[in-house]
C-alpha cells in the first residue's frame, strides 16, 4: 500500500489567503520509513469486488422503460471481471508491501504471514480467493470464514442473532440525522434523483410500453428495520440507491456504453449519481447507535489483531497468528460504512466523499519507532472507476488511489495515532459488540 508521510515533514504546508492549510502528501520511497518508524503489520478491511445486481431485472423493471442488462453470474455473485480486478488489486498490494520492507517481492515464503478471513457470501469468498491469487500467485493461500451462506457475526451481528438491539432508539437516530421527516431526504437529493428518473424513463430502447413508475413517487417512510437492518428509510433515496449502484455495476463491469444506464450515462455523470448510493448508506449506516452495533465486532477484531502484532504475544480471539504480518478482512461496503460511523471516519478518493465502490478498503497500519513506542495509521484506498472498467494492471505509475483517514479522539497533526490512543477508541466504539 502506498504510504503518506508526516505533514510536517515531506509535505510542506502553505497557508493561503483564507488560512486553510494545503499539502500534497507524498509517500516514501519504497523500503523507507516514517519519522524513522517501521511497518510492522496491515489490517486491510476490503468490500469486496465488482457483482451482479442482488436481484434479477424483474426486480427492477418497475422503475425502468427499457429492459435492465443481462448479467452471466447469478444475482449477487462475484464477476470474472470482479475477480479480476481484486487479483490485480491484490498483485499491487504485493509489490506495495515488498517496498515496505513486510513481505518479499515474490514467492510463496511470505504466504504464511497472512491470514484471510472473508463473510460466507459467494462474492466475499471469491474476492478473498482472487486477493490471494494477486499476493501470492500459485501459493494458494486459506481463506478462512464460515460455511457459504451461514450468517457470520462478525459481518452480520443482527443476521446471526448473537447482539441485542433498540429499534426504536435507531429509528430515532435516523430520525435526528434527516430532521424528523422521512422526505427531508428526497428534497434535499431533489435534482439528482431527478437526473436519474430522467435516465430510467427516456433511455434505451422500450421492448414494450410499460406503465413505469416514477421513483419520485415512492412514498418515503421511516419504520424498525429486520434481519440486517436496524432501522430502514424506504422511499425514492432508498430505491434510488439501489439503482444507481446497479448503474455502477455495469459500468465497472465494462459492459458496452450502450449498456451503462442504456447509453445515458458515463464516469462523468455517474460520480453525480453515486451520491444517491451513498447518502442512502449515510443514513442508514453511520449513525452512532446503529453503527456501534452493526460495526463492534469487527472493531473488536482489529483491535485483538493489531494487539497481537504489537506484543508478539497470543491474544484470544484473535483472526490472524502471531507471526502474521498482514490480515486481509473481506465483507461488504455495509461493513466499512458502519465501521467509518463508529469512528468518525471520512474520506474523499476518486472524486466522491465517503464512498465504498467495489474493491474499495479501509488500512489500518501498525508502526514501531526505534524506542520501540507503536502508532497506527488509517487509510482508504480504492481503484478509480476507470481503471476498475479497463481492468488496468496496477503501478507505481498507475496506482489505485489512496488517501490518508483521520480519526477523532487519536490522530494526531501528523495523521499518527499512538496505539494506546486507538485502542481507547476502538474499545470505546463496541459497546453493542456481543459477549
Amino acid at each position: 500500500m502506498l504510504r503518506v508521510s508526516s505533514f510536517l515533514g515531506a509535505c510542506a504546508l502553505v497557508v493561503l489567503a483564507l488560512g486553510a492549510l494545503a499539502c500534497e502528501a507524498q509517500g516514501p520511497a519504497p523500503g523507507a520509513s516514517i519519522d524513522g518508524q517501521k511497518l510492522e503489520f496491515v489490517v486491510l478491511l476490503s468490500r469486496h469486488g465488482v457483482r451482479s445486481p442482488t436481484a434479477g431485472a424483474a426486480d427492477y423493471s418497475a422503475y425502468s422503460a427499457a429492459p435492465w442488462p443481462k448479467w452471466n453470474v447469478k444475482p449477487g455473485y462475484l464477476t470474472d471481471h470482479g475477480f479480476q480486478l481484486m487479483k490485480l488489486f491484490g498483485a499491487y498490494d504485493r509489490a506495495q508491501l515488498a517496498g515496505e520492507g513486510l513481505f518479499s517481492a515474490t514467492g510463496c515464503k511470505d504466504a504464511a504471514h497472512a491470514s484471510f478471513y472473508a463473510d460466507s457470501d459467494e462474492r466475499t469468498r471469491e474476492t478473498g480467493k482472487a486477493m490471494a491469487e494477486g499476493l501470492f500467485p500459485g501459493c494458494a493461500p486459506k481463506i478462512g470464514g464460515l460455511p457459504q451462506g451461514t450468517p457470520d457475526a462478525l459481518f452480520h451481528p443482527l443476521e446471526a442473532h448473537i447482539t441485542s438491539v433498540d429499534p426504536e432508539l435507531a429509528v430515532a437516530a435516523i430520525a435526528g440525522s434527516i430532521g424528523g421527516n422521512a422526505n427531508n431526504p428526497t428534497e434535499a437529493f431533489r435534482a439528482q434523483l431527478t437526473e436519474l428518473d430522467g435516465i430510467l424513463s427516456k433511455c434505451g430502447d422500450p421492448a414494450t410500453p410499460t406503465d413505469r413508475q416514477s421513483i419520485l413517487d415512492i412514498p418515503a417512510i421511516l419504520t424498525p428495520g429486520s434481519e440486517d437492518h436496524l432501522a430502514e428509510l424506504r422511499g425514492p433515496l432508498s430505491t434510488a440507491s439501489t439503482l444507481t449502484e446497479n448503474i455502477l455495476l455495469e459500468y465497472t463491469e465494462g459492459m458496452d456504453a450502450s449498456d451503462v444506464g442504456w447509453g445515458c450515462v458515463n464516469g462523468a455523470n455517474l460520480r453525480s449519481l453515486i451520491d444517491l448510493h451513498t447518502a442512502a448508506s449515510d443514513i442508514s449506516q453511520r449513525p452512532e447507535p446503529i453503527a456501534r452495533v452493526q460495526a463492534s465486532n469487527l472493531l473488536h477484531q482489529i483491535v485483538l489483531s493489531l494487539s497481537q502484532a504489537a506484543t508478539q504475544k497470543p491474544v484470544a480471539g484473535a483472526i490472524s497468528r502471531v507471526n502474521d504480518r498482514a490480515l486481509f478482512l473481506i465483507g461488504h461496503d455495509s461493513n466499512l460504512a458502519s465501521v467509518a460511523g463508529a469512528l468518525g471516519l471520512h474520506w474523499i478518493a476518486d472524486g466522491r466523499a465517503d464512498d465504498t465502490p467495489p474493491g474499495g478498503a479501509l488500512v489500518f497500519e501498525l508502526w514501531q519507532s526505534a524506542d520501540g513506542k507503536n502508532s497506527v495509521r488509517v487509510y482508504y484506498t480504492t481503484q478509480t472507476l476507470e481503471q476498475m472498467r479497463a481492468a488496468s494492471v496496477l503501478s507505481s505509475k498507475n496506482p489505485p488511489v489512496r488517501v490518508p483517514v483521520f480519526v477523532p479522539g487519536c490522530s494526531h497533526a501528523d495523521l499518527s495515532c499512538s496505539f494506546k490512543d486507538f485502542e481507547l477508541v476502538l474499545e470505546q466504539s463496541t459497546s453493542g459488540r456481543a459477549p
